[in-house]
């Protein structure tokens, strides 16, 4: 643990961070990964967890856990398999 205050407060803000960031970005594989499991069993809401898909992966973007351009090919492949 440093000594300085400003890096004490560095070391606490960061992990702050990486644990909401953690935590987005699970929430959205997750998100994806249920839109991929309904597409490949057919199912009725299909569509609509791709569409909710499709909003995680733009959420993740405007916050920088991925990259635009991989959410934006992500999304275009799970269209695709839709």
């Amino acid at each position: 643990m440093p000594n300085i205050k400003s890096a004490i407060k560095r070391v606490l803000v960061n992990e702050k961070a990486n644990a909401a960031n953690t935590h987005a970005k699970s929430v959205m594989r997750s998100t994806v990964k249920k839109a991929e499991v309904a597409i490949a069993t057919g199912a009725d809401n299909a569509q609509e967890l791709v569409l909710a898909a499709s909003k995680a992966l733009d959420k993740a973007a405007s916050k920088g856990l991925i990259h635009k351009n991989a959410a934006s090919r992500k999304k275009s492949r799970l269209a695709k398999k839709a």
